[in-house]
């Protein structure tokens, strides 16, 4: 029953700020690597970023913007996105993997073990 469930989506100008969320389920967080993946319009998945127990990993697109960070008691991953550009604009997926954080930005995210439904990020003026 492992389940892991993306929110805090939504509608942003450029140059703001959101954070999102991914709570886990059914399995123990350190046991796991978790990434965070985005499929923009007319583009294939990509992975951004993922939080295990090291090191932690970004895409180049994003570094210096985002930060992962989690939360074992609350059983969560967060990734903190500031100075949004249009290009962030996607479906973000977390996923969750038992191998290192060093495969996300190689690997599809299908050959990944587990993930949720997504929330969507809208970046536009």
């Amino acid at each position: 029953q492992m389940q892991l469930a993306e929110s805090g989506g939504g509608l942003v100008q450029p140059g703001g700020s959101l954070t999102l969320s991914c709570v886990a389920s059914g399995f123990t967080l350190e046991d796991f690597s978790i990434g965070w993946y985005r499929k923009a319009p007319g583009k294939e998945l990509e992975g951004v970023s993922c939080i295990g127990s090291t090191p932690t990993v970004y895409r180049d697109s994003v570094k210096g913007r985002f930060s992962i960070s989690r939360d074992a008691a609350k059983s969560t991953v967060y990734l903190r996105m500031d100075d949004l550009k249009p290009e962030d604009t996607g479906e973000y997926f977390c996923p969750e993997d038992l191998g290192p954080c060093s495969r996300v930005l190689t690997t599809p995210m299908e050959e990944m073990d587990a993930w949720g439904e997504g929330t969507r990020v809208t970046v536009s003026s």
